[in-house]
């Protein structure tokens, strides 16, 4: 039995288990017909849509996306209406309702051990015409299963490696490859082992379109063409850093392959011991500013993470600190940790002005610092003024804690941020014991 083959055993859903969920399926549908039919609203057709339709789920993962399809000349507010009073309906007999929000209202709960989503979406005639995004779903659903019939263990042996390489999932979070795309790889390349193969030599800019008919140029590392829609590139969730890291598992599996590229031992959090050898190790600086995390959905949380993480940064190299690494964490706390080459900065900053012979600005630079309590010395060097000044800010704790107001947080994080707010550097980040933000850590663990 070759590798992917004992992989397959092991993730491949079992027929009782498919027979489980064809079963949920079908109720969750006829029940959304029924209630549509009670209440007086035409024109519904259920849909059982994604993995779950397509023969190509995991074992374990059990997930149900039923879309709640209205004739495309019903308004935006009719389908919202109705697509959220049928769901409710349904989902009377569920536990952990949750109304959700995308581009427009859906809801989720858990219903005999299955996670669904009920969607409503317009029936439109073609992908290109769509009315909201979720109404290309159902004609993917189509393409792949047209396409995918004798290939869908590859999918399922490929989906494993990219959870595995932690490459898989399209959300914010992760900016991986969704399990469509995945699909669609398997799909363009035939196997899973040609799409490893061929991933190898991959370089950012690759266009693939199956179906030759893209309009639009895209400036992605991958520009998959969606066969349904010629404009839009269905890679285009996946970021460079993901594209990259999936290239180097796909070398790296070819000139060594092994279960773990599929089922990795579980990270330990590391200690406060090791915390501390790390950063000895590396004679580097570290800030961490915690605080407490707002109630916001992935998608608004993590790109907002990300732009607070870039401004943080920003703010400390424009007073001198020299920033070599950086990173966010967060779960019911938020934290930004930055690597800093010291954290600490001496009294003295070199402020160089204008040239000599540049009479105006020269005399006012003169004029400006020749007085001053921030001076320490002034003097000429390749012509130019050069005034040696006081530093505002000697530590980069200090700047943060004075300073994070002026940093661009996020329209929903900043409040978060402002009123709750920590700065911790060095030894003291010992104090955050959460054991996911200690597997975090392990980014900077010497020799990962």
């Amino acid at each position: 039995m070759t590798l992917e083959e004992q992989v397959l055993e092991r993730i491949k859903p079992s027929p009782d288990e498919k027979e489980k969920l064809q079963e949920v399926a079908s109720e969750l549908l006829a029940r959304v017909s029924t209630i549509a039919r009670i209440k007086g609203i035409d024109g519904i057709v259920p849909k059982l849509v994604g993995s779950a339709a397509r023969n190509t789920w995991i074992s374990g993962t059990h997930d149900l996306d039923i879309f709640i399809s209205f004739p495309e000349s019903v308004s935006r507010e009719e389908l919202e209406e109705n697509g959220l009073l049928i769901a409710r309906e349904v989902a009377r007999n569920g536990t952990n309702v949750e109304e959700r929000y995308a581009e427009h209202p859906y809801l989720n709960m858990n219903y005999k051990g299955f996670d669904v989503d009920l969607v409503p979406c317009f029936a439109v005639k073609s992908a290109s015409e769509i009315k909201s995004a979720v109404d290309r779903t159902p004609f993917h659903n189509e393409f792949i299963k047209m396409s995918i019939p004798g290939r869908e263990d590859d999918v399922l042996i490929m989906k494993q490696f990219m959870k595995g390489t932690g490459t898989y999932g399209s959300e914010l979070r992760t900016q991986g490859f969704s399990g469509y795309l995945t699909e669609l790889l398997i799909v363009h390349y035939g196997s899973f082992r040609n799409l490893i193969r061929n991933a190898c030599t991959w370089k950012p800019g690759l266009v693939i379109d199956m179906l030759e008919h893209g309009t639009l140029k895209h400036e992605d590392p991958l520009i998959v063409v969606d066969p349904t829609d010629p404009k839009r590139n269905v890679a285009a969730a996946l970021s460079i850093n993901r594209f990259a890291q999936f290239i180097d598992a796909c070398r790296a599996y070819s000139e060594n392959p092994s279960e773990e590229f599929f089922f990795p031992e579980a990270k330990e959090p590391m200690s406060d011991d090791e915390i501390k050898e790390m950063m000895q190790s590396r004679g580097s600086s570290f800030i961490a500013v915690i605080f407490e995390t707002p109630e916001l959905v992935d998608d608004i949380l993590y790109p907002q993470l990300d732009k607070m993480e870039k401004s943080v940064c920003a703010l400390l190299e424009d007073h001198d600190f020299q920033v070599l690494n950086s990173g966010y964490w967060a779960d019911e706390q938020s934290i930004v940790v930055i690597e800093l080459i010291s954290s600490e900065l001496p009294f003295v900053k070199k402020h160089r002005g204008p040239p000599v012979w540049v009479n105006e600005h020269a005399r006012g630079f003169k004029a400006k610092y020749s007085n001053s309590d921030e001076l320490f010395s002034m003097y000429i060097e390749d012509g130019f003024y050069v005034a040696d000044i006081k530093r505002k800010y000697t530590t980069a704790k200090e700047l943060l804690q004075e300073k994070m107001q002026t940093c661009s947080l996020g329209k929903h994080l900043g409040k978060a941020v402002l009123e709750s707010f920590e700065v911790l550097e060095d030894n003291s980040i010992y104090d955050i014991k959460q054991p996911g933000f200690r597997i975090f850590m392990k980014k900077w663990e010497q020799g990962k």
